[in-house]
């Protein structure tokens, strides 16, 4: 999964991208609210973290905007601004959650899990396709009962397919969950990691649509 950072302090913004980056998540990070805006009208984020005290145009503004050209995006809010009128405006201008600083990081992960989870249609923590299961509180995988030992960029794959149960992804769209922009993508890389999930799975565990896509067979 992808997610925009937008945070103007290089502490925290340094804190939360390699953070997040541990836990197998794309990150691209601005520190600007017309950067943040920018960003958002021109990639496709699974995810924004949003600081509301920016240079220039502040978070509420680019929140705004989002909501304004409907963009769906879930945003979760982090910010000093702590009392109720602060956090009021927030949500009301389109926030899906609110988190203050100073916070703790497994916090800010598990709030992103429940976004994420929140925004693809599930209740369940755990995500269940047939023989597949997968937890992204312990980024644990098994297929038939058995545990998976998967490299980042091999679960995160998998996990953008299971997410979505019966759609169909296309290599551009896999890429633009697994890759941030500083990543150099090569030209079969999605394929190569779609080969080897199918050895560690099994061989009809990931069908190609031809001139489509990638399918989670479940």
């Amino acid at each position: 999964m992808r997610i925009l950072v937008v945070e103007d302090d290089d502490m925290i913004g340094e804190g939360v991208v390699d953070f997040l980056q541990s836990e197998d998540y794309a990150v691209d990070w601005v520190q600007d609210g017309a950067s943040a805006s920018l960003a958002l009208k021109t990639t496709p984020f699974s995810l924004v973290i949003l600081d509301l005290g920016l240079p220039g145009k502040d978070g509420l503004q680019v929140l705004r905007e989002m909501r304004n050209r409907h963009d769906a995006t879930p945003v979760l809010v982090t910010t000093a601004r702590d009392t109720i009128d602060d956090r009021v405006k927030g949500l009301d201008s389109g926030a899906d959650d609110y988190l203050i600083k100073p916070y703790d990081l497994d916090e800010l992960s598990a709030r992103v899990r429940a976004l994420l989870r929140r925004s693809a249609g599930r209740a369940d923590p755990v995500i269940e396709r047939g023989a597949l299961r997968i937890s992204p509180a312990t980024r644990e995988v098994t297929y038939n009962g058995n545990p998976i030992i998967l490299s980042s960029r091999e679960y995160a794959l998998l996990a953008a397919l299971a997410e979505r149960q019966g759609v169909v992804w296309s290599r551009s769209q896999l890429e633009e969950k697994l890759y941030n922009w500083d990543n150099t993508v090569g030209s079969n890389a999605i394929e190569v990691h779609i080969h080897h999930l199918r050895k560690k799975l099994s061989d009809t565990a990931i069908k190609t649509v031809r001139g489509v896509g990638y399918l989670l067979e479940t």
